[in-house]
Parts: C-alpha cells; structure tokens; sequence
C-alpha cells in the first residue's frame, strides 16, 4: 500500500500544470452558487478556500471572491479510469496512422490532453501504451494543459512473454506473465490491462486461462498494482473477479450471476455504454478496413447497444455493486468524455446524482486516490469544475463547462480548448486492436 500511494503522489506531481512543487498557487477563494460535493452532498450559495493547491474549508461566507460561480454548479474535477489518450485520426484523417514518428504521437496525445481537461476532466487513466509515460513526461516539463495521467505503460494478454521461438497459438506460462507484470511495473505502470477475452467485434470469448490471470493478478496484487481487466462474456469476468483482479472493463455480456459476484467480492465494474460503441459507428469510414475493423465487427458493435443499455440497467440494480465510470475514449472521442454520463442517465436509467459520485469520488476510489480527489472537502486537492446549470434537473449540464481548476490553478480554457491540430501520418508502434 505505501507503495501504491507513492507512485500516486508521484503521478499526481507530474501530472499537474503550471504548478512548481516549491511555491503552489497561491490562495483563492471560490463562491459557488451550487455545490455537488462528489459524495452525493449538495448545498447552496457556499465559499471553498484553498490554499497550496487544496481545499481548506468548504462553507458560508460573505465579501468579496478571487472566482464568484455563483451563477454555476461547482463539482469535483471529473475522472476517466479508461481512455486510450494517444490514439488519434492521422493526416489522412483515418485512424490507420503508418508512417508517424513517436514525437507525432505524443503531439497527437498533447491535443487530446487539451481537448479532455477542456471537457472537465482533471485525471484520466489510459489504460495504453509506454508511450504514455513519455507524454505525462512532456505535460508536465513544458506547463501544458492536461489531467493528472495514470497509465498501465502497456497491455498484457494470453500470449504475452511466450518468446518469438513459440509457434502460433501457444499460450504464455504462468511465469511468464508473473515477469510480463514485473516488467511494467518496472516500466513505470501504474496500473495492469489485462485482456481476458477477445473483442466485441469477435465474440467476446474468454482468451486468457483461469491459471494465467490467477498468475498475473497475483503478481500485481504482490507489486501493489491494481489489475484492470477486459472482458465481455460471463465466464471471462468471472475468472478475472475469481482471480482477484481489481476491476472489470465492459463487461458487455455480463450476466446476473456475474454482476452479483462482483458486487460480493468488491470488484469494480466500468461498463463502457455511451462512448465508445458510438464513437466508433460515428467515424467508421476512419476505423474500416484496419485489424479487425471490419463491416462485420461493425455491424456485431452496432447489434450491442441495445444489450450493453439493458446490462447496465441489470447492474444498476445489482445491490452493493461498485460502478465507476470509464468510456474507453479512443480517437475521435477525446473531450466527448462526458457523453457516458448522458447516456447512463437519460437511456440507462441511472440517477443524476449517482451518475455525478460514479464520475467522482468512486472512480477515485477505484484509482486507489480517495483521499486526494473525486470530491470537495478539506484536505483534499483542490481540482474542481464548474457548469452551467444544474446537472440533477439536466445532465446535459455536465456538457457546459465554463471553469477548470487542476490542483489548485485555473486551467485557461482557451488555451486548453484550441482546436486540435492533425499530427502528422505517424509509424511508431500501433497499439493492438482489440
């Protein structure tokens, strides 16, 4: 545990912009004419100070403010446990990107980082690639505008570690994948992606053994690493949450069995139902004919949203589940982040205010970050967004940003929201499409 919480101070050092370590912001005050504490609290008309980039009292107070909201709903900053921050359209504006370089990527990934602190997102996760570390890296040495960034520096799969000498279809041994996970926590991972079935464009079938995520979740587990696991079928998340892996990804096909077992064993749950499927059917001429982007898999993705809705309408009522909140943004739907709550809310069922804690607090408490962000108390960093209009009567107010503050700075918006610039063709390493 101690060293999970230094690697989170660390991420959140280097994650901060325009703050230097020795001097911090200096104080403020902020009024704000509706606060949602992010713990499913509300009040009216009341003054948070902070001091040293965090919260040192939330209340009552008259005179004047460094930042009067009161015409807003100030909430917590909103948090992403799973976006994929590098991955972009190139200048062809097709996702099929040959030819970049890895600075064309991390160029690529400062826009997207740009466009998501825009939209109120003040930490985000990607569960990715190492080139991710590169781009907090670059963040933070040149004062760039973007969320705090966790990043599992890579994936990890039913083959990983097998060694080049294997044959096709030859599975990693436990072993192997116990060292794959000491090489990404080496590597500077603060987080493991596992894949523990095939994508929902094939089938969703389990792929990775229940010795092999035993082994690997295990492993990190030992590390202090948190196992985050993508799976569609039932059997696929019940191994996972029988392994004790930390978190399940989509979860598509998630039976009531299997929701009811994560909820007993205090597995998180990131449903992924209002972002991704749709982005990818928005931008198919970008996505079509690259890996398994293929008018089948299209066609399978456009036949599941109607179940992905009703199965996060079962979890919904999954007594004691956890739910937090993940949209799997991919290229084309960096900064659209907060469509996941809309659609919770107005198709799936879910309640505004339980939408706004599964944003928050919740998603900071599957980040292992409780006790740092995802609500607005004392003690706390000061990262807070504030909206027009009052999300509990209309969701769509969660769309109306109109200030950002990260640790305790004010996120110049307009430079944080230019409009994004095409990297260049890029041939760094694709990520696996999965």
């Amino acid at each position: 545990m101690a060293r999970m919480t230094r690697r989170v101070l660390l991420t959140l050092l280097l994650a901060t912009p325009f703050v230097t370590a020795a001097q911090g912001p200096p104080p403020v005050t902020i009024r704000a004419g509706r606060l949602l504490d992010g713990r499913g609290g509300a009040q009216q008309d009341v003054v948070v100070r902070v001091e040293g980039g965090r919260i040192v009292s939330v209340g009552k107070g008259n005179g004047p403010v460094t930042h009067d909201l009161s015409k807003y709903t100030v909430l917590p900053g909103f948090v992403d446990t799973h976006v994929h921050i590098l991955w972009h359209f190139g200048k062809d504006g097709r996702f099929d990107n040959r030819g970049e370089t890895p600075e064309d990527r991390i160029a690529a990934g400062v826009e997207n980082a740009r466009a998501t602190i825009a939209a109120g997102f003040t930490t985000v996760q990607s569960l990715g690639e190492a080139g991710d570390l590169d781009l907090r890296k670059r963040l933070a040495l040149e004062g760039l505008p973007g969320p705090a960034l966790l990043t599992s520096a890579g994936q990890i799969n039913e083959r990983t570690g097998r060694g080049r000498e294997s044959g096709p279809g030859v599975l990693a041994t436990p072993d192997q994948l116990r060292q794959a996970v000491r090489a990404r926590q080496t590597a500077g991972a603060d987080a493991i992606k596992l894949f523990a079935s095939a994508s929902i464009r094939d089938g969703g079938k389990q792929t990775m053994t229940d010795d092999q995520l035993q082994a690997a979740c295990g492993e990190a587990r030992a590390l202090g690493l948190r196992t985050l696991v993508h799976a569609h079928s039932p059997e696929s998340i019940r191994a996972a949450v029988l392994a004790g892996c930390t978190q399940i990804e989509h979860g598509n096909f998630a039976s009531d069995d299997v929701l009811r077992l994560m909820a007993e064993r205090g597995t998180f749950f990131d449903p992924n139902v209002g972002v991704v499927l749709q982005n990818y059917l928005e931008n198919k001429a970008k996505f079509l004919g690259i890996g398994n982007y293929t008018e089948e898999g299209f066609a399978a993705m456009e036949k599941s949203i109607p179940v992905v809705i009703a199965m996060f309408k079962r979890a919904l009522k999954t007594p004691g589940l956890k739910i937090v909140y993940g949209t799997d943004a991919v290229a084309g739907a960096h900064g659209r982040n907060i469509e996941e709550a809309i659609v919770r809310v107005r198709q799936g069922g879910q309640t505004p205010m339980d939408a706004i804690v599964s944003l928050t607090s919740l998603s900071a408490d599957s980040l292992g970050m409780k006790g740092a962000i995802g609500a607005i108390a004392p003690g706390l960093q000061a990262d807070l967004v504030a909206v027009d209009g009052d999300p509990l009567r209309d969701i769509t107010a969660l769309r109306r940003v109109v200030f950002v503050m990260k640790n305790g700075a004010v996120i110049d918006r307009g430079r944080a929201s230019d409009t994004p610039r095409r990297a260049p063709r890029a041939a760094a390493r694709r990520p696996a499409v999965r």
